[in-house]
């Protein structure tokens, strides 16, 4: 009885400590935390479809920090082609073809880095593609294919250089999910479902480090709205801006550097998520169907689909 009563009181002084620490902390703007991690020398960063769009941007902005880059795509001359523009610009930059829907592939090619490059620091799973179909146009294939690249990618790599940073107690693994990773989208059912696989796999991956005591290894999901890259191009936005790959790009290397936990974005969508708890299901429909339009995002999509992830460009938003 006196033991429960103890614990109790714990439990309640921790509680109200980590809420303080936590509104102080988000006090303070985001890029005056990131300064407190000036720069990344000294860390190997592995970005996954790293060959293009958002991934090549990352691959720059961590490069131009101090950090070595390893590149990995399924499109080699795209890899090499970001590796030689960090070169070009200073940077230490090292590609590598990987096919990171086959295990085996991620394995072996895991060792080649660290034989050749060394232990990487800051693993960013980047690289994902998209269908744009309803459920039934889908083909198995693809649904397959979107899991395969957009989250059972993630164990692999993950299972692959996750050793390594704990026994350094260094370590940073990033997840690039989707705000359709928390909201449903129509025409994005596969899509959806493997990004809400992915923030599920970030948050069970960080409370396993936390009951483990592994807290020199943190971990990061983001969630961006719709980014204006050729992986979702024509789609339509009517209320929120659809975000520039630069802009994502900064958050994300930010994120990084302040070791957040959650990057949503744009933040202020975190009010919109709220209220999927609260309203009626009909109510949220409405919502989303007659005011935000955002029901018929999906109706002019061209991005990158299918056809894609069997030629083996497979590219992430």
């Amino acid at each position: 009885m006196f033991q429960g009563l103890v614990d109790f009181l714990v439990f309640l002084i921790l509680s109200a400590y980590y809420i303080i620490e936590s509104i102080i902390i988000n006090l303070i703007p985001r890029h005056y935390r990131a300064g407190w991690r000036e720069t990344l020398r000294g860390e190997i960063a592995l970005v996954t479809g790293g060959g293009n769009g958002i991934g090549r941007t990352l691959c720059s902005k961590l490069s131009r920090l101090g950090a070595t880059v390893v590149i990995w795509d399924i499109n080699s001359q795209g890899a090499e082609d970001t590796a030689a523009m960090l070169r070009q610009e200073g940077g230490k930059a090292h590609s590598y073809k990987c096919d990171i829907s086959n295990n085996d592939d991620v394995y072996a090619t895991a060792k080649k880095v660290r034989q050749e490059v060394g232990k990487v620091t800051i693993l960013v799973n980047n690289a994902g593609i998209v269908s744009g179909k309803t459920l039934l146009e889908t083909p198995d294939a693809m649904i397959k294919k979107t899991f395969d690249v957009n989250i059972l990618a993630h164990f692999w790599t993950t299972k692959a250089f996750l050793p390594d940073m704990i026994a350094g107690d260094n370590g940073h693994i990033v997840t690039i999910a989707s705000l359709a990773g928390l909201v449903g989208v129509n025409k994005l059912v596969d899509y959806s479902a493997s990004k809400f696989a992915a923030v599920g796999f970030d948050e069970a991956l960080r409370l396993e480090l936390e009951v483990e005591g592994k807290r020199g290894v943190s971990t990061t999901v983001v969630c961006p709205y719709y980014v204006s890259t050729g992986m979702f191009e024509g789609v339509k936005s009517r209320l929120f801006p659809i975000l520039e790959p630069d802009y994502v790009a900064d958050e994300i290397v930010t994120a990084i550097r302040s070791r957040d936990k959650v990057l949503l974005l744009p933040s202020y969508l975190r009010i919109f998520l709220a209220l999927k708890f609260l309203l009626p299901w009909k109510m949220l429909f409405l919502i989303g169907d007659t005011l935000l339009k955002t029901t018929k995002s999906m109706d002019e999509f061209k991005g990158r689909n299918s056809n894609n992830a069997t030629t083996g460009k497979s590219k992430q938003k």
